[in-house]
């Protein structure tokens, strides 16, 4: 079915993409928040901002082990976090030091990504083994 193999690819890019953001976060803090749009950050915000890393790294071992696996209960355990991540982006945008356009519409659109990772995981989670 086209949405499965969708929301298949979706999960796959998603790989990348939290690795790629939580290696950013742990190593190359300052500069990934400038690539999000925010500019130069406290040593306060970079240090919160590193603390993350870790996390995206663990969604990205989620959307890893639902990829490898695809088992039922991997798609339920992947959707679980995405879920918890709806609002944290959309909050983060309130920040006035994202000062770049669009930067804060894309926060916002983070958060609706989430949404539809979260409904679309939990999706496959119910289309069984």
């Amino acid at each position: 079915m086209a949405l499965d193999r969708e929301l298949r690819n979706l999960n796959r890019n998603m790989i990348a993409f939290d690795l790629l953001l939580g290696t950013g976060a742990l190593f190359a803090p300052s500069q990934t928040l400038r690539v999000l749009g925010h500019s130069d950050p406290s040593d306060e915000t970079r240090e919160l901002f590193r603390r993350n890393g870790p996390v995206w790294l663990t969604f990205a071992a989620a959307h890893l082990v639902a990829h490898r696996r695809n088992r039922s209960r991997d798609w339920w355990a992947l959707s679980w976090p995405r879920g918890t991540e709806l609002a944290t982006d959309i909050v983060w945008s309130r920040s006035p030091a994202f000062s770049r356009p669009g930067a804060r519409a894309g926060l916002w659109f983070a958060g609706l990504g989430n949404l539809w990772m979260t409904l679309g995981f939990g999706y496959l989670a119910r289309r069984g083994d």
